[in-house]
């Protein structure tokens, strides 16, 4: 059976692209030979339940894939568990990992011990960041701010403190859940925001 590598890529949103990863995984692939299938996914990192990844992981189980390789380590996921579970499970089956920007290679005795330490920051990372999300509700409540419902499809009023709030944490790399969970606003109105600012 001939075998393929999975390029695989993931943004955490719809308002986010690919382009960021692309020029670089092209790049690998233009400098290595053998078949290649590419994989995508927009969803979350928290979870490993996402529809690319779920295509990706058959083709794993179903022995035709001979490597993996993704723009940084956190584009796989942000649990630890997740990750060194993942580890294990490629090494098992054979199937080498390929980290370009954190530039680990889990066919050596130093790139899965790489691979371990990152999958633990890959983790932390994430607790930090729920954190400054808890941490940015906590002063949008300080500040009285409360919001109610509204109708679909109509943006709210959006205050000087949620449009900065807004863009500081997009710009931490948030997802677009956690702000408006954060901010008490309807997603539609984080997109609706960031869209005129684009």
């Amino acid at each position: 059976m001939s075998k393929h590598v999975a390029i695989y890529v993931r943004v955490s949103s719809t308002a986010q692209d690919h382009k960021s990863q692309l020029p670089d995984l092209q790049r690998w692939v233009d400098s290595n030979d053998g078949a290649v299938k590419w994989y995508e996914d927009k969803a979350s990192g928290k979870t490993m339940d996402r529809p690319g990844w779920q295509q990706l992981e058959a083709a794993i189980r179903a022995g035709k894939v001979s490597a993996v390789v993704v723009w940084r380590l956190d584009r796989l996921g942000r649990t630890a568990s997740g990750l060194t579970s993942l580890f294990d499970d490629l090494r098992q089956r054979k199937v080498n990992l390929v980290s370009l920007k954190d530039g680990l290679d889990l066919s050596t005795p130093a790139g899965r011990l790489m691979a371990n330490v990152l999958a633990s920051v890959a983790q932390y990372d994430n607790e930090v960041r729920a954190e400054r999300v808890r941490a940015g509700q906590a002063v949008a409540k300080a500040k009285g701010k409360t919001w109610g419902g509204s109708k679909a499809g109509v943006r709210k009023k959006v205050t000087d403190t949620q449009l900065k709030m807004i863009r500081q944490l997009n710009g931490q790399g948030e997802s677009i859940t956690a702000i408006a969970t954060a901010l008490r606003l309807s997603r539609p109105t984080i997109y609706s925001v960031l869209r005129s600012e684009s």
